[in-house]
């Protein structure tokens, strides 16, 4: 396998077998990752990063509850900026909204910087524009932690309760100080000067171990900034794929254009694996969802349901070679609408980790859904079920993002 350089200075423009192509495809050089499964291992690094955090935590999430998970990461966050640390902390207005007042005085009172992502119209009972659904944790531009994983107690391990099936992965190197400039264009609003970022001035991690070499960029969705980097990276894998792609996906419903990158692949001998939620929080979404599993099987994608509990992971990954993963789900809200973040990771030996993972999800955890077990299952009242939740989400969601798209 050949690779071509054509920039220096961390940035590398790739030229192999799958990866992708386009004229944002430059990657930085050197960073080391880890990949982190939600739950209490994804908890347990959050704090390790905030409490080890000496100058800066930029903390971006959808939801952040102050329920006991909230407040065990808020307790953390009070106590970074008692010792001196410089913290923000900013939540979605939308889905963070119930947060208590008392709880958000608390943490102002201790020093940390918090206010609400806002949208273009908000008042008590409307709220109209983008939504902020990265979830994000960058502290001293040196280390940062990106995934779908949301601050609040169905994300995490309690007894006798196993947290909603999600990952993330912990990231060191370069890429680091990309994700802390972000974070502060986002608290800032755009456009932000780079001048006023206190990371953009900031070495990035000096010493990395001599394996460190994974190729690692940075993919927005945000119709604001007309940012589509996160879609394209998903119809680049399509595209280029040379074997296979398995997805995990919650919340599964894609567009005309991914439909369409999707059936070439499969034409072209392409496996894809798709794993799906068996246990959805959203019921009307999950029989919208069964409404296209007859479609999925006609043309050749196997479909596996994960059964411990709600999916809600969102990585995907391609021939044993790079995968995205973040906050970004396979629908137009999230192509559209919402403010999303990935990473795309290209690292074979990583590659390979997470298809493990997955495999192992798919053997134990996963019930293998079949065209014959849907026509055995598909009783007609399901079937009226089905499609009657797939028209009802497909006009919530055609009415969400015209406005997004007339804009576009």
């Amino acid at each position: 396998m050949k690779t071509r350089t054509v920039k220096s200075s961390g940035k590398i423009s790739l030229k192999l077998p799958g990866s992708p192509k386009n004229g944002d495809a430059s990657y930085t050089t050197p960073n080391k990752v880890e990949l982190i499964r939600g739950g209490t291992p994804y908890f347990s690094r959050m704090l390790g990063m905030i409490d080890g955090a000496k100058h800066s935590i930029h903390l971006q999430t959808y939801i952040f509850d102050d329920d006991d998970t909230g407040k065990l990461i808020g307790e953390a966050l009070k106590n970074a900026a008692g010792r001196g640390v410089n913290v923000y902390v900013m939540p979605d207005g939308y889905a963070s909204n119930l947060i208590s007042k008392s709880f958000i005085r608390e943490l102002r009172m201790a020093g940390v910087h918090f206010r609400f992502f806002e949208p273009v119209i908000r008042s008590r009972y409307f709220y109209f524009g983008r939504r902020l659904h990265h979830k994000v944790i960058v502290t001293d531009a040196q280390y940062a932690m990106v995934g779908g994983i949301n601050i609040t107690e169905r994300y995490n391990d309690r007894p006798g309760y196993t947290a909603w099936l999600d990952f993330a992965v912990f990231v060191e190197g370069k890429i680091v100080k990309e994700l802390c400039m972000l974070c502060w264009r986002t608290w800032k609003g755009f456009p932000a000067k780079v001048v006023s970022m206190p990371c953009a001035h900031q070495p990035s991690l000096a010493v990395l171990p001599g394996d460190a070499h994974t190729m690692v960029r940075m993919r927005i969705n945000d119709w604001v900034r007309n940012k589509k980097q996160i879609s394209r990276s998903y119809f680049e894998m399509l595209r280029n794929a040379r074997s296979h792609v398995v997805i995990l996906c919650s919340y599964f419903l894609p567009g005309k254009t991914f439909r369409k990158n999707l059936v070439d692949a499969a034409k072209r001998g392409i496996g894809i694996k798709i794993i799906l939620a068996g246990i959805s929080d959203v019921k009307v979404a999950k029989y919208a969802e069964r409404y296209i599993y007859d479609w999925l099987l006609r043309n050749n994608v196997e479909i596996y349901e994960y059964q411990g509990n709600v999916l809600h992971g969102k990585v995907a990954v391609c021939d044993t070679a790079w995968l995205t993963i973040g906050s970004y789900n396979i629908n137009n809200i999230s192509a559209h609408a919402s403010i999303e973040l990935n990473l795309d990771i290209c690292d074979t030996g990583f590659a390979a980790e997470v298809e493990s993972v997955f495999e192992d999800i798919i053997e134990k955890e996963c019930i293998h859904v079949t065209r014959e077990m849907l026509i055995q299952k598909r009783t007609l009242f399901k079937r009226f079920m089905w499609w009657s939740s797939y028209q009802i989400v497909k006009g919530l969601i055609y009415l969400f993002t015209f406005y997004f798209r007339q804009k576009n």
